[in-house]
């Protein structure tokens, strides 16, 4: 039944793939797979395999290839994408040796794939599950480790009719699991190799601190210089529904026209998901009247007097959020919350919406500085008090930071462990 629902799904992307481009790009680059992997394979070297199904998967392997590459360098990495948004965004990555998109998981190819590359291990990140690729490696006997991995009752692997699909996991040498409730699920059907260990997502959030890069036209804005520095709303990954709560917030409580609530030393600094010129506009059409410049046409000198910062480019984020007092992160009010702990890391209460409830992370920080609202009452009230009461406004920033960094270690715990490093 799963290889005829694959070669369903291998037709259905054929004919969509005419009429979307991300689904093209997924299309190509796993038939082009096979020629890179032709062109590239060194037939001596001892590869190990990562896969990860999108860009935040690979956000939570990146740690454990960039550890395994400083400490085992007899190893060659070879990093595979399911996801053009992964793939496409990741392809020239320096810390592995080869990278390219998983051919889709057919008997067929899923032979002629392991046939030439010959993984001594591999590792697969959080969610990906491929029943053919699996079922050839643990055939092989070739360790294969699933990591950052989390698991819910609704999964159906713990339903009746997921029992057959379910024997794909035991095709796993070892788990490493987020949480109590993921091993104790897994031990209900039988599988006992498991360990706790957390989400590499902590580790990876702390590397990024590191490498944060300072932004003079953000420093600018915000007048880090000068005598009187404004405090600073950051608002990253957010979508309109986000957007018109926290602008609203924004409109009549902070910014120099509300400056007779006394919270005029606030600016504005929105990072949306969405930066094509439609959502620009819809963004600067809530803030009519206020003093608004996009990060592209900002320069030191006349970023000074806007009140709100519009980041209308990519790859800042997480280095802009060192600047902020207080952040929001988008996507709670539909898809489903993104970087958490971007935000966290930099010792700063978080506001998120209500769609989080499969984010661990997003659980822990609901008691550690984190504030999930559902709507414009409950953040204007959070906010109220944070902006009123600094002691408070601390207290809630340093929570977080200590979530992230008491969640960290998950990476060396994991390879500490696994053979045969």
């Amino acid at each position: 039944m799963y290889n005829i629902v694959i070669y369903l799904y291998l037709l259905g992307v054929a004919v969509y793939s005419r009429f979307n481009e991300k689904v093209r790009k997924m299309w190509r680059g796993e038939r082009d797979a096979f020629r890179i992997l032709r062109e590239q394979v060194d037939p001596n070297a001892k590869y190990v395999w990562f896969h990860a199904a999108s860009l935040g998967e690979f956000e939570q392997g990146r740690p454990l290839m960039e550890q395994l590459r400083r400490e085992h360098p007899e190893y060659k990495i070879l990093l595979t994408f399911f996801s053009p948004s992964g793939y496409e965004v990741r392809k020239n990555y320096e810390g592995a040796d080869i990278i390219t998109y998983l051919p889709l998981d057919t008997i067929t190819n899923a032979r002629r794939f392991l046939r030439t590359i010959r993984p001594v291990m591999a590792f697969f990140i959080k969610y990906e599950f491929w029943y053919n690729y699996l079922h050839i490696l643990k055939h092989r006997h070739v360790p294969v480790y699933s990591v950052s991995s989390i698991f819910r009752p609704d999964q159906v692997f713990f339903k009746w009719y997921g029992r057959q699909y379910s024997r794909v996991l035991k095709c796993f040498t070892h788990f490493y699991v987020q949480n109590e409730v993921s091993k104790e699920l897994l031990a209900k059907i039988g599988i006992t190799d498991v360990t706790v260990v957390g989400d590499t997502r902590f580790d990876r959030v702390l590397q990024i601190k590191e490498a944060a890069k300072q932004l003079p036209v953000v420093e600018a804005f915000i007048g880090v210089k000068s005598e009187n520095s404004s405090k600073v709303f950051v608002a990253g990954s957010s979508w309109l529904p986000d957007e018109e709560i926290f602008i609203k917030y924004f409109l009549d409580k902070l910014g120099d026209k509300a400056g007779r609530n006394g919270y005029n030393d606030w600016k504005l600094i929105i990072a949306p998901h969405v930066i094509g010129e439609e959502h620009l506009q819809q963004i600067e059409k809530l803030l009519e009247g206020r003093r608004v410049i996009r990060y592209t046409e900002a320069t030191e000198e006349n970023v000074r007097d806007a009140e709100v910062l519009i980041v209308n480019c990519f790859g800042l984020l997480s280095s802009i959020y060192h600047y902020g007092d207080v952040a929001y992160v988008g996507g709670g009010f539909g898809v489903g919350i993104h970087n958490l702990l971007e935000a966290a890391v930099w010792d700063i209460p978080v506001f998120f919406g209500p769609n989080n409830q499969k984010f661990q992370e997003a659980q822990g920080l609901k008691t550690s500085g984190g504030f999930e609202i559902c709507d414009y009452a409950q953040f204007e009230q959070q906010m109220n008090r944070l902006t009123s009461d600094a002691s408070y406004l601390m207290e809630q920033g340093d929570k977080a930071g200590q979530f992230v960094k008491g969640q960290a270690g998950a990476t060396g715990k994991v390879l500490s462990s696994v053979s045969p490093l």
